[in-house]
Formats: structure tokens, C-alpha cells, sequence
């Protein structure tokens, strides 16, 4: 793809967020992430509270989970709607950032939080960003995502662009960015495999 496809990919997925935001706050407000929350907390070695980033925040609920844990959130969103609202929502400070544009701190977060959010990625871009995912954690910083899966489908799915990746290919991304695997998990929890749509996984950037 050129980059004229590329953000025009970005900016019809972000179109369908922005129109749809209070929509989607209300359909995702009560889905329990726990389970995915503690997969990044309990592998973050660094002494709390941690800096963290809420990569894709939407409108702002685990940024006030993390928060009332007593860490320290940052957010980070491409959609404006949904920005303002994870502002209002938890009291963050939450960056307006396009995924295909982003300017981080280098070697700034203890765990980098992208729940939902990088199947959203055209593969082709996928390594730039994980490469500055790598690059805004501290050495020995952690990253926990969570994607649904798939054996490669890649294109529309309505409005929204979506990357659905298997276990294998996501790991050869990971790696090629440096990350080292922690340990993956499907969910939801106490299901039949099949019934588990999503691939939940945790990366550490190596020390040295």
C-alpha cells in the first residue's frame, strides 16, 4: 500500500470512532478487562507506581482503573470525541494522536496497556509502530495487548480496518521489534478455544 492508502485507512477507522463515540462508551464501559490489566501489572518489575500508557484509551475506562490503582495513566487516542471524553472520564492527561503519527517519550513507561486497538493496523505499518511502542518503554518495560484473532484476514470489516493475526505471525512481529514473549492467553477465560476469539499476549524490552 502507499502512504496515501495507509491514511486513508487511519482516517476512515477514526471517522467511525469519532461518529460513533458515545455509542461506543456505552456498549464498552461495563466489559471486564481485569484479567488483561493484571497480565501487565504483574509482570512491570519497576517499583510502583508504575508510568503507564493506555494505547488506543477510547473513552477512558481503564485509564481511571489504573488510576485508582494508584499508578500513573497516560492516555493516548486518535479519535478527538473519544479524547476529550477519557479526559472528563478519569481526570488523565490523554495525548490526540493518530497511531500512524506518533511522537512519544523515549524510554519513558514502565507498561505500555494496548488493549483492542493494534489489529486495528494495517500490517504493512505494524512494525513502525511497535518499534515505537519499544521505544517509549524504559529497558525491561513491559506491553500487553490484546487482539482478536484470526489466520491472517486483513482489510474492511464495515468501516474499520482490521488486521487479524495468529499466534505465530504475532509473535514474529514482536520479536522482530525487539520484544521478548512473557507468556499469551486466549479469552475469554474458561472457554472451549474455539469460543475464544481473543489472543491476549505480554512482551518485555530486554534490559540490556
Amino acid at each position: 500500500m502507499t502512504p496515501e492508502n495507509i491514511e486513508r485507512i487511519a482516517a476512515l477507522t477514526l471517522a467511525h470512532y469519532e461518529q460513533r463515540a458515545q455509542a461506543f462508551w456505552e456498549g464498552t464501559r461495563d466489559h471486564d478487562v481485569s484479567q488483561n490489566i493484571a497480565a501487565l501489572l504483574q509482570w512491570i518489575e519497576a517499583p510502583a507506581p508504575f508510568e503507564l500508557l493506555d494505547f488506543g484509551c477510547g473513552p477512558g475506562r481503564d485509564l481511571k482503573t489504573f488510576k485508582e490503582l494508584g499508578h500513573h495513566p497516560t492516555g493516548l487516542e486518535g479519535a478527538a470525541r473519544l479524547a476529550t471524553m477519557a479526559r472528563s472520564y478519569s481526570g488523565c492527561e490523554v495525548l490526540h494522536q493518530n497511531f500512524l503519527e506518533l511522537n512519544l517519550p523515549g524510554g519513558h513507561f514502565d507498561g505500555v496497556f494496548a488493549n483492542a486497538v493494534l489489529f486495528h493496523v494495517p500490517s504493512q505499518a505494524l512494525p513502525r509502530v511497535l518499534s515505537e511502542l519499544y521505544a517509549t518503554l524504559k529497558p525491561g518495560g513491559v506491553l500487553f495487548s490484546s487482539n482478536p484473532r484470526g489466520d491472517g484476514q486483513e482489510g474492511w470489516s464495515g468501516d474499520r480496518y482490521s488486521a487479524f493475526h495468529d499466534l505465530q505471525t504475532w509473535r514474529n512481529y514482536l520479536s522482530a521489534a525487539g520484544f521478548v514473549e512473557l507468556t499469551h492467553y486466549y479469552r475469554p477465560a474458561g472457554l472451549p478455544l474455539e469460543q475464544q476469539p481473543w489472543l491476549a499476549s505480554v512482551w518485555r524490552k530486554p534490559t540490556a
